[in-house]
């Protein structure tokens, strides 16, 4: 582990919860949708020096998906980077954190509530850091919706042109966008081959396991960027939230948050 920290899925989970339910918020399954990736990055790949994260020979992460932000509060805080207290009042009058992502908070590279920016921007840093000659890794985790914007595939066909080696694209592939199922609203399957064709190596795997997460993530090789399709389930973790898109936009009572905590066996 990078950090020295063990990332517990459900752990992470429960803060999601509490954040959502105390600022009245939503995008919670998006969040959940990303928990075991940023589980791995974060305790296995990510490079910080601990307590500095201006260190400017840091690993670099982009949330492209910016809603999903919750998921990357839960980890900050437990690796020590937030305060409880900003989860505390997350999206409250005065709060630190607000529902999208932004660049004010350190460790967070970019404001990503527009989609279709972050993947360009990270394929910057790449190209950046290899002119530089710069031992820096930039890790990217996008939507699979947000892959109906054309600056995403700009980015891509540029960074493979660029060989970019020293980037790794993570796609949140939960077949399902803000209006609708990925299938429905724009068609982009196989992604894999895609991805291929613009010059990427290219891992598919299960994204809410952890081992096949890692495997893929650490099978990156020189001279190409790296894509892994994460095959993820929108929602994870709450069987009436899985791959229920109302949960998009939904937002939680508590009553809702007593039945989640029944499911996964706590009161």
């Amino acid at each position: 582990m990078i950090n020295n920290v063990l990332l517990e899925p459900i752990e992470l989970r429960k803060s999601i919860l509490r954040m959502a339910r105390v600022g009245d918020s939503v995008h919670i399954a998006c969040a959940f949708s990303i928990i075991e990736i940023c589980c791995v990055l974060y305790s296995n790949f990510i490079r910080y020096e601990r307590g500095n994260l201006e260190n400017p020979l840091r690993d670099h992460m982009i949330l492209s998906k910016g809603h999903g932000v919750m998921a990357i509060y839960a980890v900050f805080a437990r690796l020590g980077w937030l305060e409880q207290v900003h989860l505390d009042q997350y999206f409250s009058d005065g709060s630190l954190l607000h529902g999208l992502c932004e660049a004010k908070i350190p460790g967070l590279e970019v404001c990503s509530g527009s989609l279709g920016h972050g993947l360009p921007i990270a394929a910057g840093m790449a190209l950046a850091f290899k002119r530089l000659k710069v031992d820096k890794q930039v890790y990217c985790i996008v939507g699979d919706g947000e892959l109906n914007e054309g600056s995403m595939w700009e980015a891509i066909l540029f960074s493979g042109h660029q060989n970019l080696d020293n980037l790794t694209v993570i796609i949140d592939a939960n077949g399902l966008q803000a209006m609708g199922s990925c299938k429905n609203v724009l068609e982009l399957e196989p992604l894999p081959s895609k991805f291929e064709s613009f010059g990427f190596q290219v891992e598919e795997c299960d994204g809410h396991d952890l081992i096949e997460l890692d495997n893929a993530i650490r099978s990156k090789t020189k001279c190409k960027p790296l894509a892994v399709v994460a095959r993820t389930i929108k929602g994870k973790g709450v069987s009436w939230m899985e791959n229920n898109n109302e949960w998009h936009y939904r937002r939680l009572n508590d009553e809702l948050v007593q039945d989640i905590y029944k499911e996964w066996g706590e009161q």
